[in-house]
């Protein structure tokens, strides 16, 4: 794993967040993004080397609506950049974490994306990423 690349947040409504943000972090939302596999709508924000990517859930079945229902808004993962995401995937699976996906899918932002059960890491959700090339 190379870096944090971003951490996602949960909210209700992008338009209530967004200005939020953009006062918290003195930085312009740089881009918005709906990705229909997952029935989300993303706006990604940069501090440094960090992404924040707000997540709003655009479905009731969404794992985003599905998540603020249970929990609330708030942080629902970290995501790692690596290089090769298969061989990542390999890697943790030997490691004995268990992956929410067999293949990575391609997600918001340009990247293909996979999770891990947030119950073998400590109850966190963790996203490792790769850009597409």
């Amino acid at each position: 794993m190379l870096r944090v690349e971003h951490i996602g947040i949960a909210v209700n409504k992008l338009s209530v967040s967004i200005p939020l943000f953009e006062k918290l972090l003195n930085t312009p939302c740089y881009k918005q993004e709906e990705v229909d596999s997952e029935q989300v709508q993303t706006a990604f924000f940069r501090q440094g080397e960090t992404k924040i990517e707000l997540l709003e859930a655009t479905g009731p079945d969404s794992a985003i609506a599905k998540f603020l229902d249970k929990k609330g808004e708030g942080m629902h993962h970290i995501a790692f950049e690596v290089t090769d995401i298969y061989a990542e995937m390999k890697r943790l699976q030997e490691e004995g974490f268990v992956l929410l996906q067999e293949t990575p899918k391609k997600g918001a932002d340009n990247k293909l994306i996979c999770f891990l059960h947030p119950k073998h890491s400590n109850g966190v959700l963790i996203e490792i990423c790769q850009d597409i090339k």
